[in-house]
């Protein structure tokens, strides 16, 4: 093999679809674009949602409500499940790092601790937030809450 016998591989190179030269060559006359209409012309693009004159879905889908931007999502995690993860690796604290371990939270998640379940261990919890009925339920147990 040498530069002068060097070709592409088979299949790897099309030829170019050649429109608009003339009637001999198959694609002369409407040039591949079909008789009249918008598309045909030249310079023309298709506005987003066209359906082709009929009304478009988003104009005939009603609106309602809004987006707040200013929500706070928050990843809720149960006393139950705080229960469950404190007796089965022994903690007696428990705070956002130590759910990330166990994959109950990602790390860019805030999370609400909230009172579903019973607790029976006195814990140390660090969250962004706490439901009422959790707050008391771990500072019934003599255990403290503390909100990052």
């Amino acid at each position: 093999m040498e530069l002068n016998n060097l070709k592409p591989a088979a299949g790897s190179v099309k030829k170019v679809k050649r429109i608009g030269r003339g009637q001999g060559s198959g694609r002369g006359g409407t040039s591949t674009r079909g008789h009249k209409g918008a598309k045909s012309r030249s310079g023309y693009s298709r506005t987003r949602g066209f359906e082709g004159g009929q009304m478009p879905l988003q104009r005939v889908v009603p609106k309602f409500g809004f987006k707040n931007v200013n929500r706070v999502e928050y990843k809720a995690i149960n006393l139950e499940t705080i229960q469950t993860l404190a007796e089965s690796k022994s903690l007696s604290a428990v705070d956002v790092q130590t759910l990330v371990d166990a994959g109950l939270a990602s790390k860019n998640d805030r999370v609400k601790i909230l009172g579903n379940g019973t607790l029976t261990l006195k814990l140390d919890v660090k969250a962004h937030a706490f439901s009422k009925s959790a707050k008391e339920a771990i500072e019934k147990l003599e255990g403290t809450t503390e909100i990052l």
